[in-house]
């Protein structure tokens, strides 16, 4: 394909002498999976088609409350972001889609799938942008500061109801399947807000969004506990957001952001119960140590992740096909290099998950054999299933060390010579 954005050859002179190692490292753990009964090759290639999707914005660099400090050669509008993205899915043959978020993303259909396409990649769920104000856009006039889709004045509900519509539009012409609509609406006060009304007024909306939804689209409801509304959210949990789901109608799921939780919730457990009641959606991955931390997935608890995934295995069958994408903010990192290592956690978790023993998991539950049944599963989490990913990587024309194969390019200072550097600001993007 022309127009990559790292020479092919390159990858393959990068690979060449890590090509022996893998081939004795994949064979040594073929052997060791197959006295288990394991084929090693169909786990790879059931790997292999497991995909994520990768953000826009998530390629940019991230910031906090008090500070945001730019990177060498981040990227000036969407086109750039398409580029950086291509070079992660170029690399690490995992991410083939792109999310973006709009009005952040706003540019001609046509030449964003144009673009995409000549780089190999795809659009997947859209994102609409009603927790900040957009200064100059004439279709954001009023100011969202104490809400959107649940704001006492009609006319800004209206408006933010009509961006979520627009979104809609635009996601149609990129071939893109899905809406996730996050809010930021709340109160930081007790009495600022009537709680039971707000939410009525967030369903009245969210109704009038769900009824333009096109044929076979999904729209996505997704919680967060707790900021910029610190006193209440309009939707909080996955309880309020499964509320919201079942109002909604057959098109609509919940979608499970990892950090939207607080500390310790087992969110696998909410995996299970939204799986029941047939809204799980999908998820946004990331990692936290304290909150919405949009740390790189896998980075702090690695097990969550395959616990996560653990559920996930369990579940699959006909019909089962959750949106996955990362979601993370990269304050001290090469983005494209934290998001080619969190697409390579969240394989990892999968594989992982793939190799537990479930006929003998499902076995010593029943006997309630508590130790039995934890070691089985964590049998699975133990394993090194490292030359897998690297086999899927390789087999599909990616780097087996992708990491190392990006920082041998010279991506980021070839862009960084091209795209003007970017100032730092007072507030970050949490």
């Amino acid at each position: 394909m022309s127009g990559l954005p790292i020479d092919p050859d390159l990858v393959a002179r990068h690979n060449a002498p890590r090509a022996r190692a893998l081939a004795e490292d994949y064979d040594a753990l073929g052997s060791r999976l197959a006295r288990g009964g394991v084929d090693i090759d169909a786990v790879t290639a059931r790997v292999a088609a497991f995909t994520v999707a990768v953000p826009s914005w998530g390629v940019g660099t991230g910031g906090t409350r008090f500070a945001r400090f730019p990177g060498p050669g981040e990227p000036r509008g969407v086109f750039q972001k398409l580029d950086d993205c291509a070079v992660i899915q170029q690399l690490g043959r995992a991410t083939p889609a792109v999310s973006l978020h709009i009005p952040w993303d706003e540019a001609p259909a046509a030449e964003l799938r144009g673009h995409a396409e000549a780089l190999g990649l795809a659009f997947d769920a859209m994102n609409s942008n009603t927790f900040q104000d957009h200064p100059g856009d004439a279709r954001h006039p009023l100011s969202y500061k104490f809400g959107s889709l649940s704001h006492n004045d009609p006319a800004v509900r209206a408006q933010a109801v009509a961006h979520n519509v627009h979104c809609i539009r635009i996601g149609e012409a990129l071939g893109s399947k899905a809406l996730t609509v996050w809010i930021g609406d709340g109160s930081n006060f007790p009495g600022q807000s009537h709680m039971g009304r707000a939410f009525e007024r967030y369903l009245a909306s969210m109704e009038e969004i769900y009824a333009a939804l096109p044929e076979g689209w999904r729209l996505f409801s997704e919680h967060k506990m707790y900021e910029p509304a610190f006193y209440s959210t309009v939707v909080q949990d996955w309880g309020t957001s499964l509320l919201a789901a079942q109002s909604l109608g057959p098109k609509a799921a919940c979608l499970v952001d990892l950090g939207h939780h607080a500390p310790n919730v087992n969110i696998e457990m909410i995996v299970s119960r939204l799986a029941h009641a047939g809204k799980l959606g999908g998820f946004h991955f990331n990692d936290s140590r304290y909150g919405d931390d949009d740390l790189d997935a896998g980075s702090i608890d690695p097990f969550r992740l395959f616990l996560v995934f653990n559920e996930l295995v369990d579940l699959d069958g006909p019909g089962f096909a959750p949106a996955y994408m990362i979601d993370q903010s990269h304050n001290v990192s090469d983005p494209i290099e934290s998001l080619i290592r969190s697409a390579d956690e969240i394989r990892r978790a999968y594989a992982q998950a793939l190799l537990v023993d479930r006929a003998a998991l499902e076995a010593f539950q029943g006997a309630n054999d508590a130790l039995m049944a934890s070691e089985t599963l964590k049998a699975g989490f133990r394993a090194d299933v490292g030359p897998i990913l690297a086999r899927a990587r390789a087999d599909a024309g990616g780097a087996i060390d992708p990491v190392a194969a990006y920082r041998a390019s010279a991506y980021r200072a070839r862009v960084a010579a091209e795209r003007p550097a970017a100032q730092g600001g007072g507030g970050g993007i949490t």
